[in-house]
């Protein structure tokens, strides 16, 4: 909507603690005036060249979702990537993302875009697309990362392991802002991670 303060948001699809800070920037934009726009970034580029395996994924699996995400985004628009990554989180059962060939299905694309994940076609699309989020933070975090207004304020998370709702969702948006467009600041942390609350049903 015109007028709004457009929100880019960064994320590796396969984080879910990063599907549930999504879903509070689509409750943010209900009681804020926001525009979320979907970027692709990914953990699997992130962590290359690391002598560890943060995120226990020898077989590179984790390249599959984000390259068919890459491939949406490049070919069908930020919108569409948006539709994809809750189809993704929305279609399956488990504690993490469903069949991607369901989710694509389920978000109005061609089906036949599940084979991106297989190929390295796309890889290209990914890289730049996460150099340009971490480029903007540097590569001392993870995903996601939020840029406000084409940068005017950018931070990682929040990490949250449930969705804030309603007004409770803009007081923390509102916090947020606050304390990352702070002049020299850096790091906020709060407690030990918990289990994420996964709610298929969020849109």
């Amino acid at each position: 909507m015109s007028g709004d303060v457009v929100v880019d948001f960064w994320f590796d699809p396969s984080c879910p603690y990063t599907w549930l800070t999504s879903r509070w920037l689509l409750e943010v934009s209900q009681v804020r005036p926001v525009e979320v726009r979907w970027r692709v970034m990914s953990l699997s580029v992130l962590n290359e060249g690391r002598d560890d395996d943060p995120e226990g994924d020898p077989e590179g699996y984790l390249w599959i979702p984000v390259r068919i995400c890459a491939a949406v985004k490049r070919d069908h628009g930020q919108e569409a990537l948006g539709r994809l990554y809750t189809a993704l989180w929305t279609t399956g059962t488990g504690d993490w993302i469903g069949d991607l060939r369901e989710a694509l299905a389920t978000a109005g694309l061609p089906v036949e875009l599940a084979e991106a994940g297989m190929s390295t076609d796309y890889d290209d699309v990914v890289r730049a697309s996460h150099a340009e989020g971490i480029g903007l933070i540097g590569d001392h975090v993870g995903t996601p990362v939020v840029s406000v207004d084409g940068g005017r304020v950018v931070f990682f998370g929040p990490v949250v392991s449930r969705v804030p709702r309603g007004e409770e969702a803009g007081r923390l948006w509102d916090g947020t802002l606050l304390v990352a467009g702070t002049p020299g600041f850096h790091e906020l942390k709060g407690k030990p991670h918990e289990e994420p609350l996964l709610e298929r049903d969020d849109a």
